[in-house]
């Protein structure tokens, strides 16, 4: 029986991906990717030759159980995303819980997630933290919102620039005092972490660009 390891890519810098991130890519018999386009550029870049074999939203219900199948046959594996660390905000969830239910080893490897840079400079207290990932986009959302202002510890969520105004604009609705930390383009050329209330973070992005990815923690409520 071979063994399922999850791989964590650059978010942005490639210098951060680690020795043993790169060991692993070029020891295993094929990479699961998000997309196999992205994952292909990154192992040109690494020198490392493989086999892809492609894992993402709309098909790991389908190909989970085949995946683990090739693992059963003796095959050792390595799954990425296009970036960050599988499983948080992306594919993974469905692929692993299929391995442990056929008892393959799950070796998860340290590395690249945009959340806990966000967080441990936010200046907030990120000693207890809530992860939400993604908001609903329409069904719920309002909801959710106010129920993570009820939280009494730290929260943070990850946004698109295409709804980042949308979102601070409905958090200031609620809690325009609450403190926040916008973080975006998290290790690349333009990082950026915008800090104040939220009503100062929707003013600055209403006159600034907003583009790249975007991470937002907030203070708890008091």
């Amino acid at each position: 029986m071979g063994i399922l390891y999850l791989v964590p890519t650059p978010i942005g810098n490639l210098d951060d991906i680690s020795f043993r991130c790169v060991k692993i890519l070029k020891e295993v018999d094929a990479v699961v990717c998000e997309d196999t386009r992205v994952s292909g550029k990154l192992l040109h870049i690494l020198e490392i030759k493989k086999p892809l074999i492609s894992n993402h939203t709309n098909n790991e219900h389908r190909v989970s159980e085949r995946i683990v199948e090739r693992i059963l046959a003796g095959e050792n594996l390595a799954m990425v995303t296009d970036a960050g660390s599988p499983g948080i905000s992306d594919p993974g969830y469905l692929l692993v819980k299929e391995a442990i239910k056929k008892g393959v080893e799950v070796i998860p490897i340290p590395g690249a997630t945009a959340i806990i840079p966000a967080l441990t400079c936010s200046g907030l207290p990120c000693d207890k933290f809530f992860f939400e990932g993604f908001l609903p986009h329409k069904k719920g959302r309002q909801t959710r919102i106010q129920w993570l202002l009820e939280l009494p510890n730290t929260f943070a969520l990850y946004e698109s620039p295409h709804r980042l105004l949308k979102t601070l604009q409905q958090f200031s609705e609620h809690a325009p005092d609450r403190q926040v930390s916008v973080s975006r383009e998290i290790t690349k050329k333009f990082e950026q972490h915008v800090r104040g209330t939220v009503t100062e973070a929707l003013e600055h992005y209403t006159t600034h660009d907003v583009k790249g990815e975007f991470v937002l923690v907030f203070g708890g409520k008091d």
